[in-house]
């Protein structure tokens, strides 16, 4: 028996009694569904089966994407939705302490109805309080998030659109929830895996888009938060907004070409 909020209950009939809520021993994904289709989700499934085989968890014959698929299709009709945004959840199903018994795995799929709209007036600063670390951990989406928490109230508190997360080395990372770019001219910079960034899949599109253009360069490496003063434009990129350009960082004004450029090259992949 448990005691939860007061009141005592079988264990059985606790849904917080896994490993994800005692020891955050678990990743997720999100994704996008547009008008009934599932937006690049061959990437978001290998990807999802990448996070699970780093963090040691056994794989299921079953869990192949046609499942993964129509599990999420079921669940998206059972919600009654189209357009949606797509959590995946995967945690390792055993009891245990800090050992697991097992590495059998479960999973949860939540939806909810989503209308991705691009900001005009996105304004971005920068959190200072904790750093997000630089190991090949740190590009997976476990659910160890609580510097995005915590930057998410300060953002909140300091009425910014999202904040940029540095890692130990005072580098850039990425938004809350998103990657970060910045462009230079003719050339196009974004935080490193190794810098801790999430190896996000609208990153890897932005990247593949960029490296297609003749004029315009990508580079991966470091960027510090001068750099963003010295930018031509800045903005950021994930899942569920595709490019979010950056209009205001302190008192610095951006431009939207490039953004707007790659926004358009984008859509045409969905």
């Amino acid at each position: 028996m448990i005691n939860f909020n007061g009141t005592i209950l079988p264990n059985s009939e606790s849904d917080i009694i896994n490993r994800a809520f005692s020891y955050g021993d678990a990743l997720f994904d999100t994704m996008l569904c547009q008008r009934g289709k599932l937006v690049f989700s061959e990437e978001h499934y290998f990807r999802l089966l990448a996070g699970m085989r780093q963090l040691r968890m056994d794989i299921p014959m079953f869990f192949t994407q046609q499942f993964w698929e129509k599990e999420i299709l079921k669940t998206l009709e059972s919600n009654s939705l189209t357009t949606a945004r797509i959590r995946t959840t995967v945690f390792r199903n055993s009891e245990g302490f800090y050992l697991p018994l097992s590495n059998q795995i479960g999973f949860i799929i939540q939806t909810q109805a989503v209308t991705p709209i691009i900001s005009d007036t996105f304004q971005i600063g920068i959190y200072k309080d904790h750093t997000v670390g630089t190991n090949s951990l740190d590009n997976i989406k476990t659910t160890h998030r609580l510097i995005n928490v915590l930057a998410s109230i300060y953002a909140q508190e300091n009425h910014l659109d999202t904040c940029i997360l540095l890692n130990h080395r005072k580098q850039i990372v990425g938004g809350i929830h998103t990657n970060l770019f910045a462009v230079f001219g003719t050339i196009i910079k974004t935080p490193a895996l190794s810098e801790g960034c999430i190896n996000g899949i609208i990153r890897q599109k932005i990247i593949q888009l960029i490296s297609k253009e003749s004029d315009l360069k990508i580079i991966e490496t470091e960027i510090t938060p001068f750099d963003l003063q010295l930018a031509d434009e800045i903005f950021l990129t994930n899942s569920i907004l595709g490019i979010q350009p950056v209009y205001g960082y302190k008192k610095k004004n951006f431009k939207s070409n490039i953004a707007n450029y790659l926004a358009n090259k984008l859509e045409k992949l969905y």
